[in-house]
C-alpha cells in the first residue's frame, strides 16, 4: 500500500500549524521557509541531494559570509540537503565528512525519483559536449544512474560518462594542464570518488593520464549506435594508454583483445570519416600483432597483409583534420612491420643472410654468407633480439654491401649495413633517429651503381612531430649526403631507386 496519501497528510497538517504560529507572532518567515524545505524534504524517499555547479565554493560554519569556512567545494561535488536558512542550504559532505552551509546559487538541487531521471539525463547531453564541465557532467550521470529503473537505461549515460572521462584525462595530460593545476586536481578528485577510474603512466618524463575505460566497454555490451560504438572501439584501443611497463606476453593479449574490439563495431553504416578512423587504429594494431608474431615463431602474414590493407583502405578526401596526425601515426607502424607480409626470395643472391636462435631466449643470430664458395662462408656474424626480416635483404652488384632491415621494437625498424673493407666484413647500424626509440623506420630504397652510396627513406615521430624525408648516404660513414621530402626532388633517388622498394613501400603514400 503506497503511504504517499499519508506524508501529504501529514504535510497538510504542518503547514496548518505554521500558519497559526505565524499569526500568532511566534515564528518567522525565515523559519517558516526552513521548516517547509525540511517537511518537503521528509516527505521524500531519500534525502535530497545537491550538485556543486561552480568551483571553489566555500562551505561555512554558519549561514552568512563572515562565518569559517569548513571546506572548498568544487563543481560536481555532492551533498545531501538537510534544510535552509536564509539563501543557504544546510547540507552534508559525506566525502569529506563535513557539513556546514552553501549559497543556494552555488548548487543545484536534484531530484533521485525515478519520473525525473529524463530531467537528470537532458542535463547530461549538454555538459557531455561542454570542455570544462567535465567534472559536473560525471556528477550528473551518477545522479541519473541513481534515479533511473535499471531496466530503463540504456548506452547513452555510459557513453557520455565515458567521453567526459577521457576529455578530463585529456586536459589533466595537456602540456598547458599547469595553468589550472588546482582545478583539474580537484575535478579528478572529484572523478575518483565518483568511482571513475583514471589511470597515470609515465612517457618521456611526462605523466598521461588515461581513462580505464569501464563505461565504454558497457557502451559495447549493450545495444547502441553504431557510432557510439566505433566511438568506444576508439577508446579503449588508443596507443598512448597502453602501460609501457607491460611485458612482450601481456602486450601481446593486449593488442588481440584491441582486434577484437575493433572487429565487433560494424562499419557499413558509418560517416566516412568515422570509417577512416577505424582503419587507421586497426592498422597500427595488426601491424604490432604482426611484430609479436614474428618474433613468437608464429605466421605474420595476414595481420601485415590486414595492415597494409587497412591503410591503403583509408579515403583521403574524407579524412578529417584532426585525423592528420593520426593517419601518419598508422603509417608509420605499419611501415615498421611491412616486412611481414613479403616473402623471403626462393632463390638466394650471391650475398645472403641465414639465421638461427642465439643463446638467450627470443636472440637470434645473423651470418652473413657467401654462396660463391662450394662451401658457403660466414663473412660476418651479429647477434640480435630483434625481429631479423630476411626478406629484406638486398645486396649490391658488386657483392660488396647488404642491406638488412631489423626491428626491435614494434614501431622501431632500423637499417643493418654489411659491408667489405679494407680489414674484412663490418656491420654498422643505423637507426631511424638518434633521439632514442619512439617511432619510425629507415629502410633501404636502392643502390647507386659504381659509387659507394645507398638511398634510403626515413619516417619517424620525435617530440610529437612526424617527419618524412629520402636521402642520399655515404657508404662509409652512413651519413646523409643530400635529402628531400620528395624522391622526384632528389635527382639521384629519383634515378636509382629500387623497384621492389617503390612497389613494396608504405613511404610514398
Amino acid at each position: 500500500m503506497s503511504r504517499t496519501p499519508v506524508r501529504r497528510g501529514r504535510l497538510a497538517l504542518l503547514l496548518l500549524a505554521l500558519v497559526w504560529l505565524v499569526l500568532a507572532g511566534s515564528v518567522g518567515a525565515a523559519d517558516i521557509a526552513a521548516l517547509s524545505v525540511d517537511a518537503a524534504f521528509g516527505a521524500s524517499a531519500a534525502p535530497a541531494t545537491a550538485i556543486v555547479v561552480q568551483d571553489q565554493v566555500p562551505l561555512r560554519a554558519a549561514p552568512r559570509d563572515s562565518a569559517a569556512q569548513q571546506a572548498v567545494l568544487w563543481q560536481g561535488d555532492t551533498l545531501e540537503v538537510r534544510g535552509l536558512r536564509l539563501d543557504y542550504l544546510q547540507v552534508y559532505d559525506h566525502r569529506r565528512e563535513r557539513g556546514g552551509y552553501v549559497r543556494a546559487s552555488q548548487v543545484r538541487r536534484v531530484s533521485l525519483r525515478a519520473e525525473d531521471a529524463a530531467e537528470l539525463l537532458a542535463v547530461v547531453r549538454f555538459l557531455r559536449d561542454t570542455p570544462g564541465a567535465e567534472a559536473l557532467g560525471m556528477a550528473y550521470v551518477a545522479a541519473y544512474l541513481r534515479a533511473a529503473p535499471g531496466a530503463a537505461i540504456g548506452s547513452e549515460p555510459f557513453a557520455a560518462l565515458g567521453t567526459l572521462a577521457e576529455r578530463l584525462a585529456r586536459r589533466a595530460s595537456s602540456r598547458h594542464a599547469k595553468a589550472d593545476d588546482a582545478a583539474i586536481a580537484a575535478h579528478l578528485e572529484v572523478a575518483a570518488s565518483l568511482g571513475v577510474d583514471l589511470r597515470g603512466f609515465e612517457r618521456d618524463g611526462r605523466m598521461t593520464l588515461c581513462y580505464a575505460g569501464d563505461a565504454f566497454r558497457r557502451v559495447l555490451a549493450l545495444p547502441a549506435p553504431e557510432e557510439e560504438r566505433a566511438r568506444a572501439a576508439l577508446a579503449l584501443t588508443r596507443d598512448d594508454c597502453i602501460d609501457p611497463a607491460l611485458k612482450p606476453l601481456q602486450h601481446y593479449e593486449l593488442d588481440q583483445w584491441r582486434s577484437e574490439v575493433l572487429a565487433r563495431v560494424v562499419r557499413r553504416d558509418l560517416p566516412a570519416y568515422w570509417v577512416n578512423r577505424l582503419r587507421l587504429r586497426n592498422a597500427g594494431v595488426q601491424a604490432a600483432l604482426a611484430f609479436a608474431r614474428q618474433r613468437r615463431g608464429e605466421d605474420a602474414h595476414a595481420a601485415a597483409e590486414l595492415a597494409l590493407q587497412e591503410l591503403a583502405g583509408v579515403d583521403k578526401n574524407e579524412l578529417a583534420e584532426e585525423d592528420r596526425l593520426a593517419y601518419s601515426d598508422a603509417a608509420l607502424r605499419v611501415g615498421a612491420s611491412r616486412w611481414a607480409a613479403e616473402p623471403v626470395p626462393a632463390t638466394p643472391a650471391r650475398l645472403a643472410v641465414a639465421t638461427a636462435a642465439g643463446a638467450a631466449p627470443g636472440e637470434t643470430c645473423i651470418d652473413l654468407v657467401d654462396r660463391r664458395t662450394p662451401h658457403p662462408t660466414v663473412l660476418a656474424h651479429r647477434c640480435t633480439f630483434g625481429v631479423v626480416w630476411t626478406a629484406s635483404a638486398s645486396a649490391n652488384a658488386a657483392g660488396t654491401a647488404l642491406a638488412l632491415a631489423v626491428q626491435p621494437l614494434a614501431g622501431w625498424r632500423e637499417l643493418w649495413v654489411f659491408q667489405q673493407g679494407a680489414q674484412g666484413w663490418r656491420i654498422d647500424v643505423l637507426p631511424p633517429s638518434l633521439d632514442g626509440p619512439d617511432l619510425g623506420y629507415v629502410e633501404f630504397a636502392g643502390w647507386v651503381p659504381g659509387k659507394a652510396q645507398l638511398l634510403a627513406a626515413r619516417e619517424v615521430r620525435a617530440d610529437g612531430r612526424f617527419r618524412r624525408s629520402f636521402e642520399l648516404l655515404d657508404l662509409a660513414t652512413l651519413g646523409v649526403r643530400r635529402q628531400a621530402d620528395r624522391p622526384e626532388a632528389l635527382s639521384t633517388f629519383y634515378r636509382w631507386q629500387d623497384a621492389a622498394w617503390k612497389r613494396q613501400t608504405v613511404a610514398l603514400r
